[in-house]
């Protein structure tokens, strides 16, 4: 889906939330869920979000293009919801699937950064649009949830829907280059933004 980028007045408000809102720490609150407002509504219709649910605009969002996303409008994932900032720094929690868990990782080479709450429309990863042989694999079971290549976003980000509720190992091959790191989907402060994952 094409996300339509705005101009507006209240972007210079978001100035000042980037560094708390993208790629943010763990020190950060997690919110209620709460119903979307008027103004948010109205944010997300500009896009031409407003008739997609909160997993839905996850994809929609850390899957476009990086100079179409919204500049009028940040989006942090946290492991139950996703809360929107508006330019009046207006923020609105959205509950996101509740056997679900979205994880969104940036496998590099030279270059990284600290993340913790994916930002959908600020954080950056070195390899964007790259193909990746992911494996994903429970820790308890052995089952395998991953097994397939994926493409990382023009954001260098790779996302994947996880089951709530495991420990698993995450596993990168990339033009002869591998990594690997663990994961966690239990705790409701558990990271959806992964950015240690190096490849040599």
């Amino acid at each position: 889906m094409k996300i339509r980028k705005a101009t507006s007045l209240g972007t210079a408000l978001l100035v000042a939330a980037l560094g708390l809102a993208g790629c943010s720490s763990s020190e950060e609150e997690t919110s209620t869920p709460a119903p979307t407002t008027n103004e948010l509504t109205e944010v997300l219709a500009s896009h031409g979000l407003e008739d997609l649910d909160a997993a839905e605009i996850v994809d929609a969002l850390d899957q476009a293009p990086v100079a179409e996303r919204p500049e009028d409008l940040l989006a942090s994932v946290r492991p139950s919801e996703v809360v929107f900032t508006t330019a009046s720094g207006e923020e609105t929690p959205m509950a996101l699937p509740e056997d679900q868990f979205y994880l969104s990782f940036a496998p590099y080479v030279d270059q990284t950064h600290d993340c913790y709450f994916h930002s959908l429309t600020t954080c950056m990863g070195e390899l964007s649009n790259e193909e990746f042989d992911v494996q994903i694999v429970d820790a308890d079971t052995g089952e395998t949830i991953v097994d397939e290549t994926l493409s990382s976003f023009d954001n260098g980000f790779v996302g994947v829907w996880l089951p709530k509720g495991i420990e698993a190992e995450l596993n990168v091959e990339h033009e002869g280059k591998s990594g690997s790191v663990d994961i966690s989907t239990i705790e409701d402060d558990d990271a959806t933004c992964l950015t240690t994952l190096q490849l040599s």
